[in-house]
């Protein structure tokens, strides 16, 4: 097979990982050529550091052949798709040929399981080691990991690999034992320890080589069994706190062709997937504990985001003084940041704040004037119930539709 053909096979494989992928792209089916992380340019993505800088990452698999039959994967042993495999000759080769050609910063590797857990991740590991070591290679690498893999392979991974990440795949360890009874969640939660731990010994010892400095991540499927966000936002919660990790993934389950009937045969809403993450920034970045997000089982609602929503259910905090709130207050109002909330506290010491203050610092003011105070304004209180705010602030269908 021609490298060409490969690169056209395994690149189409890869879109389904979405640890490289915007939660806002088009629609996702393995039915058609353009889904969700479709690869027209070949395995060219698009990734954003954590300083906001967007770079292009070749995104392939190793090999879709894999020992496994993962039902809700359309690489599982069982399914009938053109199979390929690259040597990691041939992934060095193209790597450097993108980056020559400035089509690329860096390369995005996963494979499916091929001999062993331990001969695919010496494979993965060979590829970065040659770019690394005989190339000098310094672009950025992200390597999936092989959870049932020698811990010592992971931690000679890390030593080449700027990211690693690990799939939990599901949720839920019995919706794993029904739908990938070959994973088991005790070795991927291994695998997580092991990179946490060689995260921290590298941080305690400041001259020990490096370990994968950009952490790690994991991806969860959505929707392909019936657990419900509550779940899903308690489980990430709880792998944040566990393994410190940079970011937990979404990706809404995309059916897939000859699907087996433990899976549905058709996918969750996107826009789903897009309040996961909206949920998610707002436990990483604003405090939010899943707890209060949903404080019960269930969806998050589709019509509102997260945080208004929150807001809506619990107007006894509201409205917010806001030349007298912490920043912490502040920053959970609808329509204002992290980052307004930290200018409107400078802004204060200097001044009392008014409505047109939050013009100038461009906050949402159609979303925070029902659930602010300033030294001009107050909001008044029977205009804005509930109910009323919700139907007004809604997202109509046409914007729901963009998700």
């Amino acid at each position: 097979m021609q490298l060409i053909d490969k690169l056209s096979i395994l690149a189409d494989a890869a879109k389904y990982d979405a640890s490289c992928a915007s939660s806002g792209a088009p629609k996702r089916s393995s039915r058609g050529k353009n889904g969700v992380g479709s690869t027209n340019g070949m395995g060219i993505c698009h990734s954003f550091t954590p300083d906001g800088r967007c770079v292009a990452l070749l995104k392939i698999l190793l090999t879709n052949f894999c020992l496994y039959d993962c039902q809700y994967c359309v690489n599982r042993r069982s399914s009938d798709v053109p199979r390929a495999r690259f040597t990691p000759e041939e992934v060095v080769t193209l790597t450097l040929d993108f980056y020559k050609r400035n089509c690329i910063s860096g390369l995005f590797l996963s494979s499916g399981i091929i001999r062993s857990a331990d001969y695919t991740m010496e494979q993965l590991i060979r590829v970065a080691k040659l770019l690394r070591e005989e190339h000098e290679f310094r672009g950025y690498i992200h390597l999936k990991t092989i959870p049932d893999a020698d811990p010592l392979l992971i931690e000679e991974a890390g030593r080449y690999a700027d990211r690693l990440s690990v799939n939990i795949e599901l949720p839920t360890e019995s919706s794993l034992i029904r739908l990938a009874p070959e994973k088991q969640v005790r070795t991927i939660r291994q695998a997580m320890h092991s990179i946490h731990q060689g995260e921290s010994e590298a941080r305690a010892e400041k001259r020990a080589p490096r370990f994968a400095p950009a952490g790690q991540s994991t991806q969860m499927i959505i929707g392909a069994d019936a657990t419900d966000d509550s779940t899903i936002l308690h489980t990430a919660a709880s792998l944040y706190g566990d393994y410190r990790l940079r970011r937990v993934y979404y990706s809404a389950f995309s059916p897939i062709p000859q699907s087996p009937s433990t899976v549905p045969f058709s996918a969750p809403p996107l826009l789903r997937e897009h309040r996961l993450y909206q949920a998610d920034f707002l436990m990483r970045g604003y405090g939010f504990s899943a707890g209060e997000l949903l404080d019960g089982p269930g969806n998050l609602a589709l019509d509102v985001d997260p945080k208004l929503a929150w807001a809506l259910n619990h107007r006894e905090h509201f409205p917010v003084d806001l030349n007298r709130a912490e920043p912490a207050m502040i920053a959970r109002v609808p329509g204002i940041g992290v980052l307004s909330a930290k200018r409107l506290v400078a802004l204060r010491r200097h001044k009392r704040i008014r409505f047109e203050d939050l013009t100038r610092l461009r906050c949402a003011l159609e979303k925070a004037k029902p659930f602010i105070v300033t030294q001009d304004y107050r909001p008044v209180l029977a205009e804005h119930c509930s109910a009323h705010l919700r139907q007004q602030l809604s997202e109509t269908p046409a914007q729901m539709a963009l998700w």
